[in-house]
């Protein structure tokens, strides 16, 4: 996440959609005319925020940020009204709010008819992820806009000093993610993000439901792997939530965001016995195959 195949008994029903006027990344400069691209999900996802565009909470420290921007059909210059909006980034400590109930820096909007969309909330910032390495400040979003793949995307900062050591932002299809910040009069600051949606090539959601369920490792039954669908997508279960999945063919998922260099793909194959074996390759930093390889328990 070619297609408009069916074939038989193992394999995936496919949707081929065009996505002719949309920059795609091709490995090394983009092509196209508009584009918004994909980044990783992260593990802070919380499903049903409040629907709400200021974020701002009364006595916390930060400062305060408008993100507005414009959110497009997939001819680039078509505004897309209603298309849902989710929002979630850290506090001033860089701590996520993960359980309560307040959703703190959390919140869901839609654009309005010309396509507009607006949050008020404080400027996230770096934080420690161990090894002496830090994320950079960034906004996560979800937009899910009818007849579109629900994009999943991470807004940077121009001048961040961990961008280029970040194994996400520093990749080249982040970009034109990584935006300026303009310093208003009031004393707040403002970036402008505008999206453009891409139709994409989605597997059936049918064929979807063939592969949720729990995968147990065939070498340690302790290691399992909890396979489920929301939105028609493909999502593997997390701490908090889960992380989601591109459709590529042949029965072959990619987790979304994940650097090309890895060539991560997740592999399923139904099995005449029902079952289904799940093979999970990727490379290594030393460039080496490693593969692990998971059978759905049955359900």
């Amino acid at each position: 996440m070619e297609r408009r195949i069916f074939i038989k008994n193992t394999s995936l029903f496919a949707i081929a959609i065009s996505t002719t006027g949309f920059v795609r990344f091709d490995g090394k400069h983009y092509i196209g005319d508009c584009e918004t691209t994909s980044d990783i999900l992260g593990p802070f996802y919380r499903p049903d925020s409040p629907i709400r565009n200021n974020l701002t909470i009364v006595g916390d420290l930060g400062e305060t940020i408008l993100l507005t921007g414009k959110i497009y059909h997939k001819d680039c210059s078509t505004p897309y009204k209603k298309a849902k909006i989710e929002l979630w980034h850290c506090d001033s400590n860089g701590v996520y709010d993960n359980s309560s109930e307040q959703y703190r820096y959390r919140g869901t909007s839609f654009s309005d008819e010309n396509g507009n969309y607006s949050f008020k909330t404080i400027l996230p910032v770096p934080y420690d992820i161990g090894n002496g390495m830090f994320r950079p400040a960034h906004f996560h979003m979800m937009i899910s806009a009818k007849g579109y793949q629900p994009l999943v995307t991470q807004v940077y900062f121009k001048g961040d000093v961990h961008i280029s050591k970040d194994e996400t932002a520093s990749l080249p299809t982040a970009i034109k993610r990584i935006l300026p910040i303009e310093n208003l009069k009031n004393g707040t600051k403002k970036v402008v993000y505008n999206i453009g949606m891409s139709e994409s090539l989605l597997a059936e959601s049918s064929a979807i439901d063939k592969l949720v369920g729990t995968y147990t490792d065939e070498k340690d039954s302790t290691i399992k792997k909890i396979f489920f669908k929301k939105d028609n997508v493909l999502w593997m279960k997390n701490e908090l939530f889960g992380v989601n999945f591109d459709f590529i063919g042949n029965n072959t998922f990619t987790r979304l965001g994940s650097d090309p260099k890895e060539e991560l793909t997740f592999h399923f194959e139904l099995l005449p016995t029902s079952l289904v074996k799940l093979t999970i390759s990727s490379v290594n930093e030393n460039g080496e195959k490693q593969t692990q390889v998971l059978v759905r328990e049955k359900t």
